[in-house]
């Protein structure tokens, strides 16, 4: 197979990994700007994780509860991709975009689940 000798559109090496990191903060700043459901996660976030290093725990289960607070963010994060990927297709009412959504919704709602779950099993050990 030939190599390709079109330039990435990103770049590549430092410059690509920059263009990433420039990417990804656009992306978190959109979340925060329009996801109100964000905010409330990473406020949470704020006030839990201080807790993460006052209790007397063992490392892993410090690693648990910091895992399980910051994948709550992570999935809203994807969740919020969703809903906007689904919103530019078209803003009807469509059965698979309903669908997509509550999908989405679901993978948050189970992720708090478990880090409240973690957090239990952790405290009340």
């Amino acid at each position: 197979m030939p190599i390709s000798t079109t330039s990435k559109p990103n770049g590549t090496g430092f410059k690509r990994i920059f263009r990433a990191y420039i990417n990804a903060v656009s992306g978190l700043k959109a979340c925060w700007k329009n996801e109100s459901a964000f905010r409330q996660e990473v406020m949470l976030f704020l006030i839990l994780y201080p807790f993460v290093f006052l209790f007397n725990v063992t490392s892993v289960e410090k690693a648990l509860l910091f895992f399980s607070l910051t994948l709550v963010v992570i999935v809203e994060h994807i969740n919020s991709a969703i809903e906007s990927a689904i919103d530019r297709i078209g803003l009807e009412h469509n059965e698979l975009s309903g669908r997509a959504k509550d999908m989405g919704t679901a993978a948050v709602m189970m992720t708090i689940f478990m880090m409240i779950g973690v957090w239990l099993c952790v405290l009340l050990n």
